[in-house]
């Protein structure tokens, strides 16, 4: 609210805008620990760990991130696939399915390497699921001439930084309601990661910018993706 105030060319201090969202009961909502799919053991790595827990870029198509989260519905479960660039925190793909395979992390990559043009070079990092770890989603890679990375056995800060967007999307959209079809949960999700994430979220890594804020700033025209 203050960064909103201040963009509208008002002065608000912290402590006004927290006696005003009080006295409204408007409250943040913070992201909590999501929810997984059944424990397994998880498999042989395919890639070396390049990033060992230094999620820092210093331009876009760098360093992306991955990994994938599910749902309920009252149809059964919906899972989404999202990609995320570390200079930016813009999620750049992703892909919703209702089935857990290959074919997820594949499309999401696919998704993000339409939106983002050349990315020879980068690193994607994902942990050891067997949808990252599928012939397929290699080959998707080499195709793309990306370089894979994965994370340790057991070590839930190897992947931080998409847990917490994931902890948001289940706080501000997962947790709001029942769904009662995957194709509504699809729409909210899209919607809440197009609309409210990359445009009016503002994240303190950032500056107290949105993902598409920061990119229009921190980039050149020739370089920024569509």
């Amino acid at each position: 609210m203050v960064d909103e105030a201040r963009d509208a060319g008002e002065v608000m201090a912290e402590r006004t805008a927290w006696r005003i969202c009080s006295g409204n009961g408007w409250f943040s909502a913070f992201g909590k620990r999501r929810k997984r799919g059944k424990a397994k053991k998880a498999g042989p790595p395919v890639h070396d760990d390049l990033v060992k827990r230094n999620f820092a870029a210093e331009a876009p198509n760098q360093l992306w991130l991955a990994d994938i989260s599910e749902h309920a519905t009252s149809e059964g479960k919906l899972y989404i696939c999202a990609v995320k660039d570390m200079f930016s925190n813009r999620i750049v793909g992703y892909s919703i399915d209702s089935r857990m395979k290959s074919r997820i992390a594949v499309n999401a990559l696919n998704n993000a390497v339409a939106r983002r043009g050349d990315v020879s070079g980068c690193v994607l990092h994902t942990d050891r699921g067997s949808q990252f770890r599928s012939r397929k989603h290699v080959r998707a890679l080499v195709r793309h001439s990306m370089v894979g990375s994965m994370g340790r056995v057991g070590e839930a800060g190897d992947n931080a930084a998409m847990e917490s967007f994931f902890s948001l999307l289940q706080k501000n959209v997962l947790n709001r309601q029942v769904w009662a079809t995957r194709e509504d949960l699809r729409i909210a999700i899209v919607t809440w990661i197009e609309r409210i994430y990359h445009r009016r979220r503002r994240q303190a890594s950032l500056g107290r910018l949105t993902p598409i804020e920061f990119e229009a700033i921190m980039t050149t025209p020739a370089s920024q993706a569509a």
